[in-house]
This record gives C-alpha cells, structure tokens and sequence, in this order.
C-alpha cells in the first residue's frame, strides 16, 4: 500500500476535478486552508502530501510542514504549543508559506477544534492548514467555514481498475478477469483495501481468482448465498436450517454477512411489493438484533422463518 503511494499530483487516479481546483492554487500561489473529507483510501492523504512535496524542496520539508495525525496527541495543550509555535514564527530567507497538517481531525476534541479557530485566523499570512477527516460532521461548523472544503468519495471501479492493472503487472501477480471483478466489488471504492485484499490473497493462494479472493476475506461467496436463498424459499424449515448451519460451519461464515448479501438478492428476486416490503423489515430487524450481540442460532432461525412466511404469502397470492 505504501510502495504505490501516489507521489506527486499527477499520479493521482480520482477526482480530477478537485486536483485541477488544487493545482491551480499552488501554481497562483494562492492555497487557501483546506478541509479534505470522504471514506477511508481514497486519496486525501495522498493528495496533501503530493501538494507539500510540490511546494517546498526536500530539504525544506522538515522546516516547512507539521504533519500531526491522530496518533499524537492533539489535544487543547498541543494546540496552544506546538502548533502555535511553529505557526507564529516567520519563515526565514523565503517567501510563502507554512503547511500545517492535521490528519484524522475528527478525533481532535471540541475544545482543542475551538482554540484551533483562533490559530488558524491569526497566522493566515504566513501558515495553511489543512484538515483530513472521514466525517464531517464531528468537524465544528467554525472551522469549517475558515476552510475550502473538498469531499473525495469512493472510486470508481473505472478508475480503480487501471491502477490495480498497473500494480499487478509491477507485482506479476496472476490475476483472472472475475477474481479482478471481486477486488473491486469487495472494496467498495476503497483503493487501499482493494489493494490489501490484493496482497493478501495472492501470498495466501498465489492465484487471484474470485472464489480465493473471497475466501481470503471470509466473503460468502455468490453461489453460496444462492444456495441459501433456495434452501430458505424451497426446502422446509428444518432442512433449511440443518444445511445452512452445515455451510456456516464448514466455511466459518459470519451471520452478518450473509444478511448483507441476501438483501441484496432480496431486491432482485421478483416479489410482489407488499410482501417484499414485509420481508425487509424482517432483516432490518434481525441485523439491528445481531448488532446489538445476541444469538446467531437464534436469529438464524429468524431468518428463515421470515423467508418461509414469505413463501407461504407467496402462494396464497399466487
């Protein structure tokens, strides 16, 4: 994951719109304070340092940018300290400014967001800050009216897939079309994961095919899941539940995973509306109790219980 960090902007795969807005910043000389948000391996990060690395020489780099992440301690002391030490004094010899980046800032406190306004306006001249987080709303409105707010969101498998090709081809790793299809779906556009799923599967199977990439990450596979919803509608209740327990155990499948993919094939299977709707409510209300830790065997049971009385609605309709 970090060899193929993408190092200077234009190896960016996603969002070219935000990195042209960025480019044009740095090349007027005019960056404003950012606040950059949006799931988890999708760029931000990357996309920041890629920025620093264009703006200051490698050697000014250490003078220059304050990386804090929410590993150290970012607390109000912290805030009032460092930060502002390294904010207040100028920089010597050179025109342009400091870069203070806060990484993961939706971990920082409400006090320490609150005493972060005042720094932030005070040294505008001579220091930017930038603020990563994943969710926007622990960010106080304060700071975020004092920033130009990007959101990064998934990518798209159009853009991921290049990039793992590129990897792939870098790695020589063995890779068939649908084990490629199962990355990217599997991820759900977080090229990070993608690329650990990647890794992981091809040292554990050597062959990146669909069914090992499932494998590797404890996914149920598709065939699997159809078997289930044909056991649960076709087969009575106790056979159902025999050989659904038998295939939880032999492939050591989680109950909270299964529900996430059948829903998805609830929506699929052509139900009448009524009786579809009953249905989901049903599984929203087995995943709420599996949330909240109880009995796999019993919500299980639930389960098909629900699927059967769907059946049996099914029928009397039909």
């Amino acid at each position: 994951v970090e060899k193929y960090r993408p190092q200077a902007l234009s190896e960016l795969v996603s969002h070219g719109d935000i990195l042209s807005t960025v480019q044009r910043f740095i090349s007027e000389d005019r960056l404003p304070h950012l606040l950059l948000y949006g799931p988890p391996g999708t760029g931000k990060t990357s996309t920041i340092l890629a920025c620093a690395r264009q703006l200051y020489r490698e050697r000014e780099f250490g003078s220059m940018v304050l990386e804090l992440n929410a590993s150290d301690d970012r607390g109000i002391d912290i805030v009032r300290g460092p930060i502002l030490s390294f904010a207040s004094t100028r920089t010597i010899f050179k025109k342009g400014f400091k870069l203070v980046i806060l990484d993961e800032a939706d971990a920082m406190t409400q006090d320490a967001q609150n005493a972060l306004r005042r720094v932030i306006e005070k040294f505008t001249e001579n220091t930017r800050f930038c603020l990563i987080c994943n969710y926007l709303s622990k960010i106080i409105p304060a700071l975020q009216s004092r920033c130009t707010r990007f959101r990064f969101g998934p990518l798209t498998p159009e853009l991921m897939v290049p990039r793992l090709q590129h990897v792939i081809q870098e790695e020589g790793v063995d890779v068939t079309e649908d084990g490629m299809k199962a990355l990217v779906t599997l991820s759900s556009g977080d090229m990070r994961r993608a690329l650990n799923i990647l890794q992981s599967t091809s040292m554990a199977f050597g062959k990146v095919t669909e069914e090992n990439v499932y494998t590797c990450t404890g996914h149920p596979l598709k065939s699997d899941i159809s078997n289930i919803l044909d056991w649960m509608l076709n087969q009575d209740f106790s056979t159902a539940y025999r050989k659904i327990m038998e295939l939880k155990t032999l492939k050591g499948l989680a109950l909270q995973d299964i529900l996430t993919e059948i829903h998805l094939f609830v929506h699929r299977v052509d139900f009448p509306s009524s009786i579809r709707i009953q249905l989901l409510i049903k599984l929203a209300d087995i995943e709420y109790r599996l949330a909240a830790g109880t009995s796999e065997k019993i919500q299980l049971s639930s389960l098909i219980a629900a699927f059967q009385v769907t059946r049996d609605l099914v029928v009397a309709e039909a």
